[in-house]
């Protein structure tokens, strides 16, 4: 193949990803103008309004999201399944009055199938509670490598002396009383 050839194939090439990400663009647009998305992982319709949050990006149900964001050394957006590896508290600072850190929010600790990103989200008023905590009991077992990538990218995963403040986050004695769990 000469010189010319390659240059064409090259170009072509970069015809097709731009048309992809043009698909994947035109597709989240759609999304949003619906007012939801389907989950790629249950296939349940999830709604973009819910409460706590004004951004939704993952299933309530499941709690699975998509990774929408562009790689940089590819410049093309990922579009890979984000499972739900774990929880965390947001970081809130130090209470000037105590000195101590401030507890904050409960979030989820998410990571790309396809690219390896983790990312932290907040949860939203219509999580699944035991959902949640189905996280919570996966990341008490999370692989080694897994948690030291954690603690270098600064992410604290919560572990079995935090569970008393996610339940307590998460309204789980509101739910037991109205016998919603068990």
């Amino acid at each position: 193949m000469g010189k010319k050839g390659k240059k064409e194939k090259k170009e072509e090439n970069k015809k097709e990803t731009q048309l992809e990400i043009r698909k994947i663009e035109r597709k989240i647009s759609r999304e949003k103008k619906k007012e939801g998305f389907q989950c790629s992982h249950c296939h349940a319709w999830v709604s973009l309004k819910a409460a706590g949050t004004k951004h939704r990006n993952h299933c309530p149900e499941c709690l699975w999201s998509k990774h929408v964001g562009r790689l940089e050394q590819l410049r093309e957006i990922c579009s890979g399944a984000m499972i739900p590896i774990g929880l965390t508290f947001k970081k809130e600072g130090i209470d000037k009055y105590t000195g101590k850190p401030r507890q904050g929010e409960l979030m989820i600790i998410h990571q790309c199938t396809k690219c390896g990103k983790i990312s932290i989200n907040r949860l939203a008023g219509d999580d699944n509670p035991d959902a949640v905590m189905k996280i919570f009991k996966y990341s008490l077992n999370m692989p080694k490598e897994l948690c030291e990538r954690l603690k270098k990218e600064n992410v604290d995963i919560l572990t079995e002396k935090n569970r008393e403040e996610i339940e307590k986050q998460l309204g789980f004695k509101d739910f037991i009383k109205l016998g919603k769990l068990e």
